[in-house]
């Protein structure tokens, strides 16, 4: 096998309602994703994902530096080029991930082995899960459950009175005997070993098929007790966390004997480690399922391709991942109470998967009309390159994206975290994406918007001001943030780049000793002017075609450049060419709030200047101010109030809608 890459993006899911179990309740879900790849920079490079994702309170692996500890195994693996199987027993849910990585990387596809479900052509039978609530609650989600066709209902018990539980199950019964719905129950250790076999017998009157866990786990003879006198099979679930050797495993299956297991890759030991409990409970005639912990659907992918390659007619207790509203999209479905896998072609389940050689990407009009254009992979690739070797940025950097997700910029740092094996840190894209962050990072990047934002609060600032490299694009900077930002302790750039370039292809050192106005090409980049003047990009690495861009430009000798403004910015009044930006510079030292320049049609000028204020700024004392800033052609005609400026869904001033907004009062 090749030398290897392995890299790990960090994200948290957000539950679509609290998930409550009798340890607790959970809101939010840390995720780690491992990304195997090839470490030939020069490959075409495939990749392979897992997910490693323990439980808190639960997980016999969790810690509060799991991700530095993940980050270990990880340079581990690149070093020895496989898994230490050994070493990561006492770590399941990083063995599960890098198993399913590994599986990934060998594989090719989502579909992880050629079974009926993989090519799509049967489902796995799943129970309906039903999640702590109050009694209203727990039976509203029962009753969709039985519209919706399941035939075999989890119910997680202990966390609202027994007599309400068994209120819950008697409901059922009146509608459904034990031939029409399978009732499981599993109770997370909720019963107390003295009180446990009496709640257990008056359970047993409802036709319960089994019940998980009913007390705590550790209390072998309590629970080998219970096992050997309950009217309901005990199936053994936290009891089985932290049981590593498959001694260990048969020790204490044949000591409790119990009626079933439950099976979590991420909790018992990795999908090796399940391997081994399923043989000893076959052997030892104990009845076992398979079931998803809370994983992303990445993991509960992974775990579904798994479980089809076995024989067993027990529904399964996997889902759709429709727990979580910012979860990774993958082509599972739920039809008459069975998991689907739907193969597509070109499909794409995690943000980058390089199984595609031309993805298609939505412009944002930087050179023209919005559109779409199509990618190559290797064009990603190189840029990706280009980007790792200016900033230098090297195996085990930490790297915060905090950009949204449906863009280039994100998909760009997704694939350079990929090619310099960074561990990437994947936050939702606010305005403050470091208001709650405590990791130290090696290399981010953010929008002129969340840097201001940032630089005003001192917890933020301070944190920014850690960042080991930061690059700044999408909008322009203006001269205060760049006086600010002149004096931070590590290297802050500005990037020059767009759509139809994949990336940036220029930088600009905003601090230090290297500062300066003008931009530098990245390697194997060229540019010329167009007869307008505009800026026209040369670079067959990431585009088959020279760009001809809308942005004005000097370029230097030395080959670097500036920008002016952009060429559809210009307000032609009168013959006289005025830029929006540059009228907008000059005005800031007389306007606090956001403000735009824009145009409006005229008879006479073709196009008079209008300044665009929102509400709440003193337009009397702007009269008087603006004319020692501006020459008499860049002096606006009018001054128009507004409730807010139009801003496009990347925070810049939306142009057209100003041009709209101004429009309507001529």
């Amino acid at each position: 096998m090749p030398p290897l890459r392995v890299s790990t993006f960090h994200s948290q899911l957000k539950f679509r309602h609290q998930a409550r179990t009798s340890r607790g309740t959970y809101v939010t879900r840390d995720v780690w994703h491992v990304v195997v790849s090839s470490a030939d920079s020069d490959s075409d490079c495939h990749i392979g994902v897992g997910e490693c994702s323990p439980l808190p309170q639960l997980s016999c692996d969790y810690c509060p530096d799991y991700g530095q500890l993940l980050s270990r195994f990880c340079r581990k693996v690149e070093e020895e080029g496989c898994i230490d199987r050994e070493a990561l027993l006492p770590y399941p849910s990083i063995l599960f991930g890098m198993e399913t990585a590994f599986r990934h990387f060998e594989i090719g596809s989502y579909a992880l082995w050629d079974t009926p479900f993989s090519r799509g052509e049967e489902g796995i039978p799943i129970n309906g899960l039903i999640w702590m609530d109050d009694y209203a609650g727990m039976l509203k989600q029962i009753e969709a459950k039985l519209a919706g066709g399941y035939r075999c209902i989890k119910l997680k018990i202990g966390a609202i009175g027994f007599d309400d539980e068994l209120r819950l199950l008697k409901h059922i019964r009146t509608a459904f005997s034990p031939s029409d719905i399978e009732i499981r129950l599993d109770a997370n250790g909720a019963f107390h070993p003295c009180e446990a076999l009496d709640k257990l017998n008056r359970l047993a009157e409802h036709g319960i098929h089994s019940i998980e866990q009913p007390i705590r786990s550790g209390q072998h003879a309590d629970m080998a007790s219970l096992a050997a006198k309950s009217p309901i099979p005990i199936a053994l679930d936290e009891e089985l966390i932290g049981c590593h050797s498959v001694k260990a495993k048969f020790d204490l299956l044949q000591y409790i004997r119990p009626g079933g297991i439950v099976l979590k890759p991420t909790l018992h030991g990795g999908l090796s480690g399940c391997k081994e409990w399923i043989d000893i409970a076959e052997q030892l005639d104990i009845t076992w399922w398979i079931t998803s912990a809370l994983e992303s659907n990445i993991g509960l992918n992974a775990i579904a391709q798994w479980s089809a390659t076995f024989n067993n007619p027990l529904p399964q207790g996997l889902g759709t991942g429709a727990l979580y509203i910012n979860n990774i999209p993958v082509p599972l479905d739920v039809k008459n109470s069975r998991l689907h896998y739907t193969p597509r072609e070109n499909y794409e389940a995690f943000p980058i998967t390089f199984e595609n050689s031309i993805t298609p990407i939505h412009t944002s009009g930087s050179t023209g009309t919005p559109k779409i254009i199509h990618i190559r992979r290797e064009q990603m690739l190189h840029s990706a390159r280009l980007t790792r070797d200016a900033l230098h940025l090297t195996p085990g950097d930490n790297a915060l994206l905090c950009l949204p997700l449906q863009y280039i910029s994100s998909q760009m740092m997704l694939m350079r975290a990929v090619i310099a094996g960074l561990n990437l840190f994947i936050r939702e894209a606010s305005g403050h994406p470091l208001q709650y962050e405590s990791t130290s990072f090696d290399f981010a990047a953010m929008t002129p918007l969340q840097v201001y934002n940032s630089l005003a609060v001192p917890k933020e600032k301070k944190r920014l001001q850690q960042i080991k490299c930061l690059i700044i694009g999408g909008g322009s900077i203006s001269p205060e943030m760049e006086k600010e930002l002149a004096y931070f302790p590590h290297a802050v750039y500005s990037t020059y780049g767009m759509t139809e370039t994949i990336s940036h292809i220029a930088l600009r050192r905003l601090n230090g000793p290297d500062a300066s106005l003008a931009y530098t090409l990245l390697p194997n980049i060229s540019i010329r002017l167009s007869r307008d003047g505009a800026l026209v990009i040369d670079a067959t690495c990431i585009a088959a075609e020279s760009i001809y861009t809308n942005d004005l430009a000097e370029i230097f000798p030395n080959g670097t450049f500036r920008i002016l403004g952009r060429k559809d910015n210009t307000i032609n009044s009168g013959g006289i060419k005025i830029q929006s930006e540059t009228v907008e510079e000059k005005l800031r030292l007389a306007i606090p709030l956001p403000y735009a320049i824009t145009s409006a049609p005229d008879p006479k000028f073709g196009e008079i200047i209008i300044l665009l204020v929102e509400r709440g700024v003193n337009i009397d004392k702007i009269r008087t101010q603006i004319p020692s800033l501006l020459t008499k052609y860049e002096l606006p005609r009018h001054i128009l109030e507004v409730e807010e400026l139009p801003i496009t869904v990347n925070g810049k001033i939306d142009r057209y809608a100003c041009r709209e907004l101004a429009s309507k009062f001529f």
